[in-house]
């Protein structure tokens, strides 16, 4: 199942418009079936779809045992007709990988206007929760606390663009979201992209999965100080990056994966 599920990373997934890369979509892959494996259930919610990247990885991992929720405004792509062809293009995607959107499972809207029953009626306690929507202060603090609202005690939150400098007030957010709350989240791992986060109940459970996860021994595995907690942070090598990208434009996508090996 595992070189399936690579397979579905390094292959079908980069054919879906987006910005998981490669090396949070092994994380990703990694603590979801850490979860799974240990009996650790619940929903998987995200609030910024895009056109489907990240989302189809859940439904693909969670093989439909687990409810995935899409948050998101669906507003791009404004045709001069005034229809907005977004959405039509993630039912699209879906409809190719075989991964059928369920649509009773997406949120059209501001996440900022979310009540945390809007979530939990429709996909119960979080296990899961990925934050990648609006990228100012507000949005940050408002999707946040949303996450926090409907987290299972042994869920994840997964920060975007933490420390992207196009983006100053998401690492303004996420710092102010691990300061107000030092006492009860941590941060238990970092990429280039993403901060993952966990209430510190879960902290060392998740630090071993990440530890010990097969998919993950590529990377070299740094531990970096963040507000408290010891963090992990997977270092991708320019290197392999440059690798990477010349397998891939160079049409080698199918073989592309051996580089992460």
């Amino acid at each position: 199942m595992t070189a399936d599920l690579r397979k579905f990373i390094f292959d079908d997934l980069q054919t879906v418009e987006g910005y998981l890369d490669p090396p949070d979509a092994l994380v990703f892959l990694s603590l979801l079936q850490a979860q799974s494996d240990n009996g650790l259930n619940g929903g998987v919610a995200e609030i910024g779809v895009f056109y489907g990247r990240s989302y189809f990885l859940f439904k693909k991992v969670c093989n439909g045992e687990d409810k995935v929720l899409a948050i998101d405004l669906f507003d791009i792509d404004q045709q001069i007709s005034g229809d907005v062809t977004q959405y039509s293009r993630f039912l699209d995607n879906g409809e190719r990988l075989g991964l059928k959107v369920d649509e009773d499972l997406i949120i059209k809207g501001d996440s900022t206007q979310l009540r945390p029953n809007e979530i939990t009626e429709k996909a119960g306690r979080i296990r899961f929760f990925s934050i990648d929507g609006g990228h100012m202060l507000r949005h940050v603090l408002s999707d946040s606390m949303l996450a926090t609202d409907t987290l299972a005690d042994h869920g994840i939150i997964a920060f975007d663009d933490t420390f992207n400098p196009a983006w100053p007030e998401v690492t303004v957010g996420v710092s102010d979201f691990l300061r107000d709350r030092q006492e009860q989240f941590a941060a238990f791992c970092m990429t280039k992209y993403k901060t993952y986060v966990c209430r510190r109940e879960f902290y060392d459970f998740y630090r071993d999965a990440i530890n010990n996860a097969a998919d993950l021994m590529a990377f070299d595995h740094v531990e970096t100080e963040f507000l408290g907690s010891k963090a992990i942070r997977l270092h991708n090598p320019m290197t392999r990056r440059m690798v990477y990208e010349v397998m891939v434009r160079s049409g080698m996508r199918s073989l592309s994966e051996r580089v992460y090996r």
